[in-house]
């Protein structure tokens, strides 16, 4: 592998995000990092900043927010195996995601739509419903 773990390597934290394969590209990275969704050591940053090994970088990517400790550093985007030994999540994090992924489904679950369309008597309940309660 090509990652080294010396200190005299230095990465950008927008070339290392991108490079650990949490953004497509590099501009993405600078966009996310430059818009606060990225923190690092719990701190916004700038895309510039150097990377250390064991640092705290929390991403929020969507409805998802990891929290990843740095292992090893580089500056280039390898296959997504190779990627990953770049960083491990933080147990926390994981438990995390896990709750707010099955909170998710059960509210989806929650909101199916009825298992018919309402017949003329129901929408004459639901329309008196709507006069009553001024809605």
């Amino acid at each position: 592998m090509a990652a080294s773990t010396s200190d005299d390597q230095r990465v950008r934290l927008d070339k290392w995000l991108w490079a650990a394969r949490f953004y497509k590209t590099r501009a993405l990275a600078k966009a996310a990092v430059e818009g606060g969704k990225v923190h690092y050591n719990s701190q916004r940053c700038k895309p510039g900043r150097l990377v250390e090994l064991g640092a705290a970088v929390t991403l929020r990517l969507g409805f998802l927010e990891k929290m990843v400790i740095v292992d090893e550093l580089s500056e280039h985007r390898r296959s997504a195996p190779e990627a990953q030994t770049l960083y491990h999540e933080t147990e926390d994090s994981v438990k995390k995601r896990e709750d707010l992924s099955w909170q998710r489904k059960t509210m989806q679950a929650a909101q199916l739509p009825p298992a018919r369309r309402p017949s003329k008597k129901d929408r004459r309940n639901i329309q008196r419903f709507r006069d009553q309660n001024g809605l």
